[in-house]
């Protein structure tokens, strides 16, 4: 790819997590949190440096000291925080967590009048968008204006300077008015895409016909359960123009899709999973290296697999993303890439 200032942009949500210390306790039992920072594109922006993008993201947070936190965080991590603005009147975002492995997470937004759904078309204006290769976007920035709006803005710029555009689909039932809102404004989205990457559920969540087929239990937001056809919604996708469809299938790894070809599965790594909050995510920042880097497809979803393995044995998302060291090792333990 034509050499640019920056590799990588996110856009979107940013928070404080505070992660149950008492892993495998009840959440009536949890004593104690750990402060973290999470939400998609943050994660996304600290695990695509840690590997060694130039990486920067555009969210919002407020005059506050949870702001403060997030953004002394992503300076550590030497993610470009230039764009950042800090909005009056809003507060940054917060997220709890229980981990109650191997599968029970309930998960608690605290995301009224957060500051990231406030990022607007001034915000957008200040990105130079001829400076990056790549710009990861998050479905829940398209859940409410003035982001939503903003966040179409962007696309706009992207597309007109040449920006590679990638849509991490991150469902969030309980973040819009309805969920079946969620598949209106993602079908209107997706033939402006390069590269679409979702889970099973997240994939059906953008063809949702009735309110009933999603189904939360144990308040596991990042985990609902969906009623629907995968494979009709998987060439529905495919039929809107996006280059690619990547379906992220947890221990089974996941498949690329491609108009007019086959189905490509790329294997995943076994782990034994502590926390499953942050893999795809990981998974994003993993893939990313490996497609600008100029990597095949194949390979960068395995990059991508093998983040996402590596983040699920962990205990948070942003703080626990991998380096391109630790990746190499752990993929070389394992018959590599």
């Amino acid at each position: 790819m034509t050499a640019k200032k920056y590799d990588l942009l996110t856009i979107g949500r940013s928070s404080i997590d505070l992660y149950s210390a008492n892993v495998g306790s009840p959440f009536v039992d949890i004593k104690a949190f750990n402060a973290f920072v999470g939400g998609c594109p943050t994660n996304i922006a600290v695990g695509a440096t840690r590997l060694g993008l130039k990486t920067a993201i555009l969210t919002g947070v407020g005059n506050d000291q949870v702001g403060a936190f997030i953004k002394n965080f992503l300076l550590q991590e030497k993610v470009v925080t230039d764009f950042i603005p800090t909005i009056t009147g809003t507060r940054s975002s917060a997220v709890i967590l229980g981990i109650e492995p191997p599968d029970r997470f309930p998960l608690v937004y605290y995301r009224d009048n957060c500051a990231d759904i406030h990022l607007n078309l001034d915000h957008v204006d200040n990105i130079p968008f001829a400076d990056f290769k790549a710009a990861v976007f998050s479905g829940t920035a398209f859940s409410r204006d003035p982001s939503r709006t903003a966040m179409f803005y962007a696309l706009e710029l992207a597309q007109k300077n040449g920006v590679t555009k990638l849509l991490d689909l991150d469902f969030r039932a309980d973040q819009w008015d309805d969920p079946r809102s969620f598949g209106v404004v993602i079908r209107t989205l997706l033939p402006q895409f390069n590269i679409v990457i979702g889970t099973e559920e997240e994939i059906l969540a953008a063809y949702l016909t009735d309110i009933n087929q999603v189904s939360i239990k144990h308040q596991q937001i990042s985990a609902p359960e969906i009623k629907g056809n995968i494979e009709k919604a998987i060439q529905h996708i495919v039929d809107t123009g996006v280059d690619t469809l990547i379906v992220k299938r947890g221990k089974e790894g996941a498949s690329i899709f491609e108009k007019g070809k086959t189905e490509v599965k790329v294997p995943g790594f076994p782990v034994e999973v502590l926390n499953v909050l942050g893999a795809g995510d990981a998974f994003a920042g993993g893939f990313s290296y490996g497609y600008l880097n100029g990597w095949d497809l194949y390979k960068s979803v395995r990059m991508g697999n093998a983040c996402g393995a590596i983040i699920v044995t962990r205990e948070g998302c942003a703080n626990f993303m991998p380096t391109l060291e630790e990746v190499m090792a752990f993929t070389d333990e394992r018959g590599g890439l």
